[in-house]
């Protein structure tokens, strides 16, 4: 049996009826992973041996009918900026390349008591900072689904991952779309879920107002499972609500009967690609024929999202990434001449061209004379941004967009030309920017095989809603279903169904 086509929940409950054992389907998972590391380059870092040990401590459980979750025994894997006791964590940079955390992440933490068993630390974007997965210090990750295509980013390990096969499940983590970007380019689901409603905790920051952790999988009940177990309060972590968690997957129902979902015209107007437009707007109407009411509406603030988005992001990377300076901990350069020397040449050497550039545009507009017309101006702007957004979810229940403009670009073209890449983010950023939940699903394919993702975003905590929305349109569709050719089968248009 083909395991990787099945959604995380279809391979937990083989475990829990014993038609698989957790050892069965920790070596499925690295067997794949084998098989496709050498061209997808996903890991960073392969556990091996620790997921085999863990397999066999769940098994225990499932033997003994006290199975922790829908998800006990399921492989999957964590972005390299989420802290993992005794495993490497180098946010693909060199400047961490020999980090490894002394404490778990809240939601490593929560996975594991969970039951899962995790096969190592995902590739991606050097501090999150791109929409590629380029400017890791540890290689390009490319698309399954062509490996001359970026798989987005700046989760793009997790999801090459999960539409690989090496594991069916991951969690990343998103600023500005670094979830839902590459699990659209990559025809998988991934949610952002409400600012606040998961822990931080463990998450190395890139930009701590905007960042959030979330799922990545096949499926929106995949990702509700997930949110299931990683949601809820964390004294640890100053911006965790006190919100209702669980329930998330047994309230799926696929009944979105009456309710009003908005299509902002601005999101559909020039600069997206039509065959895009086009599948975006027939999952529409398969929203439509399930009775949802959907009509076009203006929202004009959407033009100023991405210079938003950016000033705010590269302030706060500006000082996150300051206390990455050779003294306290990651990698330290030789050969200097005094303290500040020591902190010139570790940055110089430590970060990447992109890391360098976000840093030093926040250092611009956090300094004397920018600050205010700058920095405080993005701030107000993104007061307006979350206002006109409370405005619309007033008047509809959901949003639906397009994730990206186009389909995944090839290798190389963004990283020749960054504005390319910062404009890819174009309708992902605002749902950071507002804190609302967001999720990507799979909506239709491109002539040329590439994937397409549909967007839908909900008010802050109406998490339930977008997953519910997502698990109605598919399952009327199969577009998460399908999988990219193994290494040496024929690519067939839009993947193989099952």
């Amino acid at each position: 049996m083909d395991y990787r086509t099945l959604t995380a929940l279809e391979l937990g409950a083989l475990l829990r009826e014993g038609s698989l054992s957790a050892a069965g389907a920790a070596k499925a998972g690295l067997d794949r992973l084998a098989q496709a590391q050498g061209r997808s380059n996903a890991f960073i870092t392969v556990t091996k041996e620790d997921a085999m040990l863990r397999a066999d401590q769940v098994q225990r459980l499932l033997d003994a009918r006290r199975a922790p979750s829908p998800l006990a025994g399921v492989p999957m894997a964590f972005k390299d900026n989420i802290c993992t006791r005794g495993v490497k964590t180098s946010c693909a940079s060199k400047i961490l390349g020999g980090f490894t955390p002394p404490y778990d992440a809240t939601v490593a933490e929560r996975l594991d008591a969970a039951g899962c068993i995790s096969l190592g630390k995902l590739n991606m974007d050097e501090f999150a900072m791109g929409s590629t997965t380029e400017t890791s210090f540890y290689g390009p990750v490319q698309n399954p689904w062509d490996p001359s295509r970026v798989p987005g980013g700046s989760s793009g390990g997790a999801a090459a991952a999960v539409a690989e096969g090496s594991v069916w499940y991951a969690i990343g983590s998103d600023t500005g779309g670094s979830i839902r970007q590459p699990a659209a380019y990559c025809g998988v689901t991934g949610m952002k879920p409400t600012y606040g409603t998961v822990s931080r905790y463990g998450l190395i920051a890139y930009a701590s107002s905007l960042d959030q952790m979330g799922p990545i999988a096949r499926s929106a009940a995949d990702c509700a499972a997930v949110l299931d177990v990683i949601q809820g309060r964390d004294p640890r972590d100053g911006t965790s609500l006190d919100a209702p968690a669980g329930g998330l997957l047994s309230g799926l129902t696929g009944d979105v009967r009456d309710k009003r979902i908005g299509l902002p015209a601005d999101c559909f107007g020039d600069g997206l690609d039509g065959e895009v437009r086009a599948a975006v707007l027939a999952a529409a109407d398969v929203l439509k024929q399930r009775g949802a009411v959907v009509e076009e509406f203006s929202l004009p603030v959407m033009q100023y999202v991405v210079p938003t988005y950016y000033i705010i992001a590269a302030a706060e990377a500006s000082s996150n990434l300051s206390r990455f300076d050779g003294v306290k901990y990651g990698w330290r350069a030789q050969g200097y001449e005094d303290l500040t020397g020591l902190y010139n040449k570790t940055r110089t050497e430590g970060f990447g061209a992109e890391v360098k550039r976000r840093i030093l545009l926040g250092t611009f507009v956090l300094s004397t004379g920018y600050y205010d017309a700058y920095y405080k101006k993005a701030l107000q702007v993104k007061a307006l941004i979350k206002r006109a957004f409370d405005e619309a979810f007033r008047r509809y229940d959901l949003l639906l967009t397009p994730v990206a403009p186009t389909t995944a670009p090839k290798l190389g073209e963004s990283l020749n030309d960054p504005l390319q890449m910062y404009l890819s983010d174009i309708y992902t950023v605002s749902v950071n920017l507002a804190g609302l939940p967001g999720i990507s699903v799979p909506c239709g394919f491109a002539s040329d095989g590439m994937p397409i993702g549909a967007q839908l975003i909900g008010p802050a905590l109406g998490d339930a809603a977008v997953l519910d929305a997502a698990h109605a349109f598919q399952l009327e569709t199969d577009h998460h279903k399908r999988t990219p050719p193994l290494p040496g089968q024929a690519a067939q248009k839009g993947g193989d169904a099952q």
